[in-house]
């Protein structure tokens, strides 16, 4: 039987070969799922033998993972804010920037909150998870990323205080729905000629919906903006995900819209990652 060390090597040379980003992370967290171990504690495992079965279950997903799946496809779990949440390839994989928009909206007191496009639910579902008294909505227009959210928020008993709809934006809310004291969202932002520049785990293997406007990627903001008035509360705030370079234009569009103390908010890399506003009293 091979050793897992001699695994390891011959799995990080072929996504070296592949030209996998960090080879060497990946095959790590790949071996330590097959082996049912904590990652922070496979180093204990490697000089011992790997059950042959098992060898043949790592060499195929590390050969899947060559073919630049995404590891949080392969393992079916990503971390997000210190909680595991269920992936596939139905929603977007949560990100660590996206944890910047936690950050910003925990911040401040809220008691409901409407997550727009919810997706695998890690930011709705977070935010509760963070805030127990509050209770909150999450909306999405595609059925099997709202399955994905609905095992994610029975898994973390939330049940009862996060309600998932499906529907564009605004359109799953009731006619007579009370208005929320915060709205969050991370849109579709991705512009429609940016999308052949994202990496092969991206552009190939995350639902294209939840990425692209196919125009300038300000399409879902406008969208988001147009409906603030009828269901954000006086005082309320809307947070939402951006791109990189889209700062200026958000704001500028947050402004238009009549939200004050707008402001750009960077991520743990530097880079513009969330616009937040507040709905003028009345």
């Amino acid at each position: 039987m091979t050793r897992g060390s001699d695994l390891l090597s011959r799995a990080t040379a072929r996504l070296t070969e592949a030209e996998v980003p960090d080879p060497g992370r990946d095959a790590r967290r790949l071996m330590a799922h097959v082996l049912k171990v904590p990652p922070g504690r496979l180093t204990l495992f490697l000089p011992e033998p790997v059950d042959p079965a098992l060898e043949v279950v790592y060499l195929t997903i590390v050969e899947r993972r060559a073919e630049r799946v995404p590891v949080s496809h392969l393992i079916g779990r990503r971390a997000f804010y210190g909680r595991d949440f269920l992936v596939t390839p139905e929603v977007l994989d949560p990100r660590p920037e996206t944890e910047t928009l936690i950050e910003v909206v925990l911040t401040e007191p809220f008691a409901t909150v409407l997550d727009l496009g919810t997706g695998s639910g890690c930011i709705l579902l977070t935010l509760l998870a963070e805030r127990e008294s509050a209770v909150g909505v999450g909306t999405d227009v595609s059925t099997a990323a709202l399955n994905v959210a609905y095992w994610n928020r029975n898994a973390l008993d939330l049940q009862h205080r996060a309600d998932l709809r499906e529907g564009s934006w605004y359109a799953a809310l009731e006619a007579n729905e009370d208005q929320f004291d915060l709205i969050v969202s991370n849109p579709p932002y991705i512009a429609v000629n940016e999308m052949p520049f994202l990496s092969p785990e991206v552009r190939e293997h995350e639902p294209r919906l939840a990425l692209t406007d196919e125009a300038d990627g300000l399409t879902a903001y406008r969208a988001i903006l147009s409906g603030l008035t009828a269901h954000l509360s006086p005082g309320g705030r809307l947070v939402v995900e951006i791109g990189a370079s889209q700062g200026m234009a958000v704001s500028r569009l947050f402004s238009e819209a009549g939200l004050r103390g707008v402001r750009v908010i960077p991520d743990i890399d530097g880079r513009d990652r969330v616009v937040l506003g507040t709905r003028r009293r009345i």
